[in-house]
């Protein structure tokens, strides 16, 4: 059996990228718990609120609350069933699953977020009634933007010590991320922080003018944003669903692990396709140097996987078509 010797470099590399995928897991679980304990006591306080003062899109950001809450148990119910290992039924493992319990989320953020907000604020416009209580309301929107900033601060921070490259912007690093378990959460206490102004902004126009049409222009407003985070959310993650490819570096480095090692003559670009955040498959076409036995082909064949999977530690399954020039 053919054994290969790490450098120090290529362990160190192997060492940081195995840290890098747990560290991957559990900043996602991280983020999810807390965006989940902070929507839960918020939309409690919310509801309150709501009922308190009668303001329209303070019932909105409650049922904001509830619909984040129920997507991050959709999360962590993914990211669960993504974990189950390959057989007989699913030979490729279920790391898919994530992307599709991700979907659903965006459907339900569409649905029952944006839909539902948006029914509630046309009611309050053909129903006008007075809010009163006001500085409930003033009190429950404010407690929840703090709330909902120390959420997305740790998402945040946790999301960018999962990132291989800690140099590209946040946006960036969302659009090129793999794990929705991450990025949705931020997109999510985003909207809600832009969510709480909007709901401000209509207690305080309501109040001031005497016209409670402000509340629910407001509501209608939350619901907007909802759909428009929510149809943003569906583009991102159907992407995932059908099948993206790894990164541009990654496969770069995969093409010059193969160009680089002696047996090869020719090579086409590496065809990668991501199962999961960290879950990557890869299928090779490699012609190899006439003058090779099938014996040495073989060794040349395992090299290259071995060194693949040392770099590139989330490359789960390697198919390698091998021939030899003639």
């Amino acid at each position: 059996m053919l054994r290969l010797r790490q450098t120090p470099s290529a362990l160190a590399l192997h060492l940081k990228n195995i840290r890098q995928k747990h560290m991957s897991k559990a900043s996602s679980k991280t983020s999810i718990y807390a965006a989940m304990a902070a929507n839960v006591a918020i939309g409690i306080a919310k509801f309150v609120g709501a009922y308190i003062s009668g303001s329209s899109a303070m019932l909105s950001e409650g049922i904001h609350s509830v619909v984040d809450s129920v997507n991050e148990v959709l999360l962590l119910y993914g990211i669960k069933q993504s974990e189950g290992g390959p057989n007989e039924q699913y030979p490729l493992g279920r790391s898919p699953e994530l992307y599709f319990w991700s979907l659903m989320v965006a459907v339900l953020i569409f649905a029952l977020g944006g839909g539902i907000s948006v029914l509630q604020g046309v009611s309050s416009l053909r129903n006008p009634a007075a809010a009163s209580s006001s500085g409930v309301s003033y009190v429950v929107l404010i407690a929840a933007a703090v709330f909902e900033g120390l959420a997305l601060a740790v998402s945040i921070r946790s999301f960018k010590k999962a990132q291989d490259n800690p140099e590209i912007g946040l946006w960036k690093a969302i659009q090129r991320s793999k794990d929705p378990g991450g990025f949705i959460v931020i997109v999510e206490d985003s909207a809600a922080l832009v969510g709480l102004a909007i709901a401000f902004l209509g207690v305080w126009l309501s109040e001031t003018t005497g016209n409670s049409r402000y509340d629910a222009a407001a509501s209608i407003a939350i619901g907007l944003l909802l759909t428009v985070v929510a149809t943003a959310l569906v583009a991102k993650t159907k992407g995932l669903l059908v099948g993206e490819s790894a990164s541009p570096e990654t496969r770069a480095s995969i093409k010059e692990i193969v160009r680089l090692d002696d047996a090869v003559s020719a090579a086409e670009p590496p065809i990668t396709l991501h199962l999961g955040p960290q879950d990557v498959l890869v299928a090779l076409n490699i012609e190899f140097k006439d003058a090779l036995s099938a014996d040495e082909i073989e060794a040349a064949v395992r090299r290259i996987e071995q060194k693949i999977r040392t770099t590139h530690t989330d490359v789960k399954r390697i198919f390698i078509e091998a021939a030899s020039v003639k």
